[in-house]
């Protein structure tokens, strides 16, 4: 190492506590560091703000970070807040700030006493502020989020486009521009909004090795499956993205009716719910975050632990950034997937009334999320191709971590089939779209069928020997590998393509991949499979996560800008007694050592001297009811001991299926207390007698109950105790 390489390694320890850097960070702060204009392609998670916080830190003057989000500035200063004695070394600059914190920090700024200076787009184009940053001595500039400036990218913003003029009114500053969006138009378009074509560009990896890819079919009883998913994971942060609001809000109930402690988010809630549940999520007080895309976009929490898709992403960029905020640190990272062809066509719908410059380019998107979905290849070696990386799927880093790889799917080979699904296309002549193809594969008849006389030809009903679910998979296949086409103007016609007709002369082999059927111990052999931190003295950890939690709460910031859990992982492994050994924990510079340290190794010495290390038993995942919407309401408003009746009626449903309801949340294992309902129609020795049989009844089907009661009691009542019972003995 030259004597400037040292320095910034030793600049690394001293704030960050790191003694390496990460991939490309050590080059692209070089280059910062030269003055030179940076552009910075990097992962979700690659570490990418720490190539410019400490080049700001260690240089004079102040760095200008122009970020999006509000939260996402509060986030970074606190972090960097943390790292110093001085509160002044880092400020935002935005709407939310009252005049006298503005002149604290104008006078922070002109001290040089701040490094950083957080502004949103907005507030750069106010002229007062132009005019100070005028007068002050700046570093250089960064942007943040950086595709925001493209309208190729997934998240544009109009103000973004106007930085480079303001840019150039602050003088000869370098400019560092840095994003996650790895597509080639998205980058080529930042450098010539920027006017920095001559800037050096540094691309990372967009390989997450330590995130497993999962994809599962989407069935009836999703929920259930997703709250076993989430008991398994006990304790551990999660987001479950869903496409609608309504969506949100009624996974986040049947959570919270579960017993798992959720919050919902999403754009139609007022900003104050907002900004407490992002919150919450940050200081730990809730483990999982129901919420649309609205939510995580800089996100900086690093131990979410699954990304969970409640329903397929609208393109590979989406669900790439999305299933990027999960293990941040490097640790754990489940990233799993509900797919049905369903929700595809319901995306499909929503786009046929756009323009058929915008329909292209989303048909062409989702067509990728299905082939993704859909296909039995390693999807990190899907993926990456996408992003133009190439990927060895054998040796290449994390090569196991993904569903197909570990469990490979069933191949049968389809060629005949395929040629009979081609010429149908053919003999068609290209008017009908998947459904109506598969119906005349399998000899089925409806109106548009019936209208064009299909169902008198002679290859009417030619594929009966397959069922619908398989020509339908066989036609998505084939329609991935390019021997047909989805038309765009006329949406969802399937043509043939040249490459289909050369196949129906020329057939080769076409392997099919059958579909995935998950079973639950399937399901359970992932979970355990999946990397995890075995090496660390669990107890401990636990203790040391309270503490963590603790701390935060006292200051006010949350759990990870005390310390992040590599650190505390590391600390569960080395016991560290004294501040001087804790300053060689991983992620711990002496800063943190000196501001947060003494709890920690008061805790940890106290702890080695009991020594009294306990196993934490195993898990029991209970599985739960199917889910309802109105469980929540019906929970609480017998709590309040509305009449049934009112319950009923003001959810829209009959007596029957309240009932239904009912037994469903004493069956998942909440109690309801419906007592004051039953005295107005059973008496006590009434409720006595029944109550009693239940007990010693063999079994509680109420064919049996009816039939021992003989008339006495009708079906409602015997319901309606058996809920009371099972309410009572059993929860």
């Amino acid at each position: 190492m030259n004597s400037n390489e040292i320095e910034i390694h030793k600049e690394l320890k001293k704030y960050f506590g790191f003694s390496q850097f990460k991939g490309l960070q050590e080059q692209v702060i070089t280059s910062i560091l030269g003055k030179t204009n940076t552009f910075v392609i990097m992962p979700t998670g690659g570490g990418k703000s720490l190539c410019y916080q400490l080049p700001a830190l260690i240089q004079d003057g102040t760095a200008i970070v122009v970020s999006p989000l509000i939260a996402l500035m509060k986030n970074q200063v606190d972090a960097i807040r943390s790292l110093s004695s001085e509160n002044g070394i880092a400020h935002v600059l935005n709407s939310s700030l009252t005049k006298t914190e503005i002149a604290q920090v104008k006078k922070d700024i002109s001290s040089g006493l701040t490094k950083l200076l957080y502004v949103a787009p907005e507030s750069l184009t106010k002229e007062e502020y132009v005019a100070f940053l005028q007068s002050v001595s700046i570093s250089f500039v960064a942007i943040d989020e950086a595709h925001c400036i493209s309208e190729w990218g997934h998240d544009f913003r109009p103000e973004y486009r106007n930085l480079k003029n303001i840019i150039k009114q602050l003088g000869q500053v370098p400019i560092i521009g840095l994003t996650a969006t790895a597509t080639p138009k998205v980058q080529e378009d930042i450098l010539k909004n920027l006017d920095m074509s001559d800037a050096n560009t540094f691309k990372a990896s967009f390989n997450r090795p330590n995130l497993y890819y999962e994809v599962r079919t989407k069935t009836k009883n999703i929920e259930s499956d997703i709250i076993r998913f989430i008991k398994q994971h006990k304790g551990k942060s999660g987001i479950i993205y869903c496409l609608s609001r309504k969506k949100v809000e009624s996974i986040a109930e049947v959570l919270q009716v579960n017993g798992i402690s959720a919050v919902p988010y999403h754009a139609g809630l007022d900003a104050k719910t907002r900004a407490k549940h992002q919150d919450m999520f940050l200081m730990e007080d809730v483990d999982v975050v129901v919420a649309t895309i609205a939510f995580g976009m800089g996100i900086d929490k690093p131990d979410v632990r699954f990304v969970i898709h409640h329903d397929i992403p609208k393109s590979l960029e989406s669900y790439y950034q999305e299933t990027g905020r999960a293990g941040r640190d490097g640790g754990e990272g489940h990233c799993l997937a509900y797919y049905s062809y369903k929700d595809v066509e319901k995306l499909e719908k929503f786009m046929s009334g756009k323009p058929v410059a915008e329909q292209e380019i989303g048909f062409a998107l989702l067509q990728e999320v299905v082939a993704y979905a859909e296909t039995s290849m390693s999807r990190r070696k899907f993926l990456l191709h996408y992003f133009g990386e190439e990927y060895d799927s054998e040796n290449g880093e994390g090569a196991d971590m993904d569903d197909n790889v570990r469990n490979p799917k069933n191949k049968i080979e389809a060629k005949d089939q395929a040629v009979k699904l081609l010429e149908i296309v053919r003999d068609t002549k290209h008017i009908y779209k998947s459904k109506e193809i598969v119906y005349t594969l399998i000899g089925r008849i409806n109106a548009v069928i019936k209208a064009h006389k299909t169902d008198i030809q002679p290859f009417f009903g030619s594929g009966s020997d397959h069922d619908e679910k398989y020509w339908m998979a066989l036609l998505r296949q084939v329609l991935v590998s390019g021997y047909l086409s989805k038309d765009i103007e006329t949406y969802g016609v399937v043509k043939i393509t040249q490459e289909g007709l050369n196949f129906i002369k020329n057939p080769v082999s076409f392997m099919m991949s059958e579909d995935h059927e998950y079973s639950e111990s399937e399901d359970e052999a992932i979970v355990t499979a999946s990397k995890s931190s075995a090496t660390a003295d669990e107890a401990l950890m636990g203790m040391l996560r309270e503490l963590r939690k603790k701390v935060a709460k006292k200051l006010g910031v949350p759990p990870f800008v005390v310390f992040q859990d590599p650190s505390l992982e590391d600390m569960a492994l080395k016991y560290p007694i004294t501040l001087q050994e804790l300053y060689n924990i991983h992620g711990v510079g002496e800063g943190k050592a000196k501001k947060y340290g003494a709890d920690f190794v008061t805790l940890i010495s106290r702890y080695v001297e009991d020594n009294d290390i306990i196993r934490p038993d195993d898990l029991v995942v209970k599985s739960t009811g199917v889910n309802s919407a109105n469980k929540l309401y019906i929970i609480q408003n017998i709590d309040r001991k509305l009449p049934l009746s009112d319950i009923a009626s003001a959810k829209g449903l009959s007596m029957d299926a309240l009932i239904k309801e009912m037994e469903m949340i004493v069956y998942a294992g909440t109690k309801l207390n419906i007592k004051y309902w039953l005295d107005d129609m059973l008496d006590d020795d009434q409720q006595e007698e029944i109550h009693d049989y239940f007990m010693e009844s063999e079994s509680d089907k109420i064919e049996d109950a009816l039939k021992e009661f003989d008339g006495d009691y009708d079906i409602d009542e015997l319901r309606l105790m058996r809920i009371k019972f099972i309410s009572e003995v059993a929860n």
